[in-house]
Order: structure tokens, then sequence, then C-alpha cells
């Protein structure tokens, strides 16, 4: 393979790509904006909630509880009769509401463990978990400071206790704008490379291209690197600007390793989106297999829903797709701070299929131009 050729036919798919206006301000905004929105537009994490509160012990403790709430997550508490409690929740004024019972600081001075009864709305089921977890988490720190003030030990056992790693403020745009990233990554590399196949043929270039000294190697080489270049460029950039600036995510892990980790995964989305190319006719053909194709492939890399939550069989079918260890290795070096001798599994499958794949694409690739000339 002449790698001169290969440089030359990579810049002319360069400048290609810099005068379709509409496709790179897609490609733009599609690693700037849309992941900040889709990121913060679908956050679980609790902000702004509504929560009243029935006191009917009126002790020291019980006023306590009532402010003990963090204000970055729920409203100023609403004091209310028990009688209250089940109509607001049920007309959805309130999302929680705690019932706190008469004599409850005194029961709990006397060694005994009385109960706080505590009211949600389960409608969105994400929010109503985390809820429950923030006011238990709290008033367990609550009962627990006000009886070592009065030197009175703790309960032995509270009723709950939240341990978060990796996330300790549980903040949900962190792990949404991650897989928007990854997502974007997937779906652009491969559109752009099977947009370049199509677009030789729109414009009615593929002809020039087989009339010279080129091999298809070469051809598709110089796609798979141009377009995967300018990917990788973008996926760097929006890390930097939108993940880490906008939404505050600080990786745990080598952002270089992060970069390798992406640049690898480019070698089989290059390729994919080659071989959807020469089984497209037009532009609105390639975006309804892309849809067919890519969407569920995204879906089912184990970004937005576990892998472990989906049936057997699917988990063994997923792991011969490369954007379940994509989505594993760079997952584990954003957020877990995994270095290489713990990702290198998902480097090997990433490469190993996505070599195959090269391979096969290169020969549907020249079974496409022998056609075409």
């Amino acid at each position: 393979m002449n790698w001169r050729i290969v440089l030359a036919l990579a810049l002319k798919e360069l400048r290609s790509l810099a005068r379709d206006r509409f496709l790179l301000g897609f490609v733009i905004y599609a690693f700037t904006a849309s992941i900040y929105v889709q990121a913060t537009g679908n956050a679980q994490d609790i902000r702004n909630a509504s929560i009243v509160i029935a006191d009917e012990d009126g002790s020291e403790l019980s006023r306590r509880i009532a402010g003990m709430l963090p204000r970055q997550h729920f409203r100023q508490p609403v004091m209310v009769t028990p009688g209250e409690l089940s109509a607001l929740l049920e007309s959805g004024e309130a999302t929680f509401a705690l019932d706190i019972p008469p004599r409850f600081e005194a029961e709990l001075l006397a060694g005994r463990r009385p109960s706080i009864q505590l009211l949600i709305d389960a409608t969105a089921i994400s929010q109503a978990g985390l809820g429950a977890s923030h006011i238990a988490a709290s008033l367990n720190q609550e009962v627990a400071d006000f009886l070592r003030a009065r030197a009175r030990p703790p309960p032995r056992t509270p009723p709950f206790e939240l341990r978060a790693a990796f996330n300790q403020g549980l903040v949900s745009t962190w792990f949404t704008g991650v897989v928007e990233l990854l997502d974007t990554t997937t779906m652009l590399a491969i559109l752009l490379a099977g947009a370049a196949i199509v677009r030789e043929r729109e414009h009615g270039t593929l002809e020039h291209l087989l009339a010279m000294p080129v091999r298809p190697v070469e051809i598709m080489t110089a796609k798979t690197l141009a377009n995967g270049a300018v990917i990788l460029a973008l996926a760097g950039l929006a890390l930097v600007f939108v993940v880490e600036g906008l939404l505050g995510l600080e990786p745990a892990g080598s952002v270089p390793l992060f970069l390798l980790g992406v640049a690898s995964y480019l070698f089989f989305a290059g390729s994919f989106g080659i071989f959807l190319g020469t089984i497209s006719r037009s532009m609105p053909q390639l975006a309804l297999i892309f849809i067919l194709v890519v969407l569920p492939m995204n879906l089912l890399s184990g970004g937005n829903t576990p892998l472990e939550s989906m049936p057997t069989w699917l988990q063994t079918v997923m792991q011969a797709s490369p954007s379940t260890h994509y989505v594993a290795m760079t997952q584990a070096i954003l957020i877990r701070g995994a270095d290489l001798s713990i990702v290198w599994p998902h480097f090997a499958g990433t490469l190993g299929i996505g070599a195959l794949f090269f391979a096969f694409s290169l020969f549907r690739f020249r079974r496409f131009l022998a056609s075409q000339g």
C-alpha cells in the first residue's frame, strides 16, 4: 500500500467534508450542544423535589429533622397535618411525605427504636429511589448526631446505609454525558464513512477514483483515516469542553488512554460505515439502514442499560459487538479510573473484531468498485 496515495486521498476526503457545510455543522452540533442537552435534559438525580412533613411530636429532634434535607435536592419542606399527607400525594402536589409520630424523641432517648413513615409518589421510579436514599441517609445522620450530643449511643444498626462508589454525589449528568459522548462517536463515525461512499456516487466522482492508479485498500484506508481523525478530534474536544467544562466531570482515569480506546474503536466503525455505504444507493437509504442497524447496537451495548439486566443469550451475542467492548472500556477509564492492565481485554476484543470486519468490508468494497467500473 502506497502511503503517499493514502495521505493524498485522506486530504481530499477532508476537503470534501469541509465543503459539505450541512454535514459538518451537524457533526459539530452532535459533539457539543447535543451532548449537553441530552445530559442535562435527561438527568435522573433529585432536583427541587417537593416534600411535606407532618410533625406529630413537636420536639427538638422533629424540628431538626424538618430542616435536615439538602437544599440542592429538595424544596423547603411544607408543614401539614397527618390527614393531608395522602391527599397531597394523590394530587401530585408533593413527591415525598414524612410523618413523624408522637413521642418520637422520647422513645428514642429511652433506648427504643421508633419508626418514621415515609410516603413516596413513585411515578418517576428513579427519582423516588434516589430521594428515599437521600432522606434516609440524612435522617440516620441527624438521629446519630442528636443522640451523640446527649451522650447516648446511636442505634447499632441504622435503618439505611448509603455508600456510592465512583460517583459519590450521584450526579446523573456525569453518567449521561459520557454515554451520550460514546453514542455520538459511534453514530457519526459510521455515518460519515458511509456518507463518504454515497457522496462519491451521487457527485459522480467515483468514476474519477476508478480512473486513477489507486487500489481499493488505499481508498478505503484513506476514508477510514480521514473520517476517524475528525471524529477523534471532536471526541477529545467534547470531553474537555462539554463533559468536563460544562457538566463538571473530572475523568478518573487517563484521557490519552481514553483517546487510544476511541481510536481503536474507530477502526471498526469506519469499516462498518463503508460497508453500509456500499449497499446503499442514496443518503435516505443509508439513513434507513443506519436506523435499523446502528441504533439497536447502541441501545444493547451496555451504555444505557447494563448488560447484566439483559437475557443471558443476548449478553452472549453482544460480546461479538465492538460497541459493547468500547462502552465497557471507556466507562471504566473515565468513571472508575481503570488502567490498561484492566481494560486490555476490551482493547483486544475491539481491535480483533475490527480487523475481521475491515477485511470483510474491503472484500465488499472491491466488489462494489468492480460493479461500478
